[in-house]
């Protein structure tokens, strides 16, 4: 497993992780207790965001940029609102970073709904990615652009005929009697 799939898998297992006990705190059906549980994952959010935001005043942008390639950083700037670049910016960073052709057709931020259309076919009768997004591509989103809550495949366009200009034949003169 290279870094960045252990990166991702630790980061998705840190997030799974909170939820299961924020799940299993409100399956006591203790309200108070699960109110303060929380109430605690709010003020740690805010906690460390504020630091965040230290941390990115005190580097400046050109050493900041240096980090934005890095998917738990990135993802931890989008969480708490601190990262520089817009949302389609981020978008496009993580599509880049999978290797898989996808299309980018746009993304509707208020329902949080990307767009994508797989590659074309390379005639091998593979089914290709026409499906659904695959783990990378969510993953990749989910650590750069949080902000898309759903991926939506549009399917890969049929490669277009070559056209074939059909004339014709230049007629001989007409000759006089």
């Amino acid at each position: 497993m290279s870094a960045r799939e252990r990166v991702r898998a630790d980061a998705r297992r840190a997030g799974v992780r909170v939820e299961e006990v924020l799940d299993r705190l409100a399956a006591t059906g203790d309200r108070e207790v699960c109110a303060a549980a929380e109430e605690l994952v709010r003020v740690l959010m805010d906690f460390y965001g504020a630091g965040l935001a230290r941390i990115i005043d005190r580097l400046g942008e050109d050493r900041l940029a240096a980090l934005l390639d890095d998917e738990l950083v990135a993802s931890l700037l989008a969480l708490h609102d601190l990262h520089p670049e817009d949302v389609d910016t981020r978008i496009a960073r993580a599509l880049a970073s999978v290797r898989e052709d996808v299309e980018l057709l746009g993304f509707d931020g208020s329902t949080g709904t990307l767009r994508l259309r797989s590659a074309p076919s390379t005639g091998c009768g593979c089914s290709g990615a026409a499906e659904g997004p695959s783990q990378a591509v969510e993953d990749a989103l989910a650590c750069f652009a949080p902000e898309v809550t759903a991926v939506e495949m549009a399917p890969a366009e049929a490669p277009q005929p070559a056209l074939l200009q059909i004339g014709t034949r230049p007629q001989p003169p007409v000759r006089a009697l």
